[in-house]
């Protein structure tokens, strides 16, 4: 069946004005409805078992915003192959709905939920390092199946958060959940790049290498704004996104990467977010000596090219990880409440949750979903 007569068939189903027999009120309640990736470019909505508290710690959390993260886009276009089927989505604002009796979290409360599992108490969570998690499967995180455990995916009528203490942060008073709905990953993933280098060097001046990761170097870009770095460049070909640099307060232009092409400047921070070993090498070129260089793009090759020569001359650090998202959740937060981050500034489209599957190769950098 076409993606588009599934979504009609399920709008009409649920479609007041359509007559149907009396429900099976047990069974209504048993069922929930999950956007399921199935291959690329390849999505379903499936009536899946409604998610159930399975530890006295849970909650359950009912979306209100959910964000396509960059990922899901080359998961959905299969840049980056992702074996189905899984529950999809994990990037989400949220209500409380349910909580174990041993959770302080109470119904009714809003949250961002971020999309890695972790417990907050092993000794990875302890240092910070809430991406490895030492209590859950390796990578465990919400909406990115791919043969790892299950925990469901955003794009559904609820999930299960497990340890709902530690993982759920309250969405501060004032702001909108669809702004800040991808502060479950992206916006910490760009934030982490230019806070803690930002905080070691106060004004130093930062660079945007734009890319692949086109919405995470955008969050970098408005973060080191918002934390007041000196200089902020973000550089891309692809200009409305430099547009929307602009409007995030840093100053943008073409990257034109030619082959062995010099910088015209050096910065004291640099955020590679393309993806490409060309990249990457004018990332290191563009460093100033003891220069700070984070990585925040999946460079998918089997090898990727690093002029290391000139990275040890110029003394510089460099980074790559998966970003820590419960870590700087707090941080990020607090600056969107003082009005100095702005994030909807990188959101293209706001949809309902019935065209997630149809728009979920849209190449903009981020869209926001809403349940309808």
């Amino acid at each position: 069946m076409a993606r588009q007569s599934q979504v009609a068939l399920w709008k009409r189903a649920r479609s007041p004005l359509v007559r149907c027999p009396r429900p099976d009120r047990k069974r209504q309640r048993a069922l929930m409805r999950q956007l399921t990736f199935l291959a690329p470019k390849h999505f379903e909505w499936r009536d899946v078992p409604s998610p159930k508290l399975q530890h006295d710690r849970d909650a359950i959390v009912r979306p209100l915003a959910v964000a396509r993260c960059d990922l899901d886009l080359y998961i959905a276009t299969g840049v980056v192959p992702f074996p189905g089927p899984f529950a999809f989505g994990h990037e989400m604002v949220g209500e409380v709905v349910e909580a174990g009796k041993l959770a302080n979290v109470v119904p009714g409360q809003r949250v961002v939920v971020p999309f890695q599992i972790s417990c907050g108490s092993c000794t990875s969570c302890r240092r910070g390092f809430t991406a490895s998690c030492e209590s859950v499967p390796p990578y465990a995180a919400f909406g990115l199946g791919g043969g790892r455990v299950e925990y469901g995916g955003a794009l559904s009528d609820a999930i299960r958060v497990p340890y709902a203490d530690f993982m759920l942060v309250p969405l501060p008073q004032g702001v909108d959940p669809i702004h800040a709905a991808s502060a479950a990953d992206n916006i910490p993933d760009g934030w982490r790049a230019v806070a803690p280098q930002l905080a070691q060097y106060p004004g130093a001046s930062v660079l945007i290498v734009g890319g692949l990761a086109q919405s995470v170097g955008l969050y970098a870009a408005g973060a080191a704004v918002a934390l007041g770095a000196g200089r902020v460049l973000y550089l891309d070909d692809n200009q409305a996104n430099c547009e929307r640099a602009r409007h995030m307060g840093a100053d943008s232009g073409p990257m034109a990467l030619a082959a062995g092409r010099e910088p015209q400047e050096l910065f004291d921070i640099v955020v590679e977010a393309a993806g490409t070993s060309d990249a990457l090498a004018f990332a290191v070129r563009s460093c100033r000596p003891n220069a700070i260089l984070t990585s925040v793009a999946m460079h998918l090759e089997p090898t990727t090219a690093v002029p290391l020569s000139q990275a040890y001359y110029r003394g510089l650090t460099f980074h790559t990880s998966r970003a820590s998202a419960r870590t700087w959740l707090p941080d990020v937060l607090d600056c969107m409440a003082c009005g100095n981050l702005h994030p909807e500034h990188v959101t293209h489209s706001v949809m309902p949750f019935a065209q997630a599957a149809e728009c979920m190769t849209d190449r903009g950098p981020k869209i926001i979903f809403t349940p309808d």
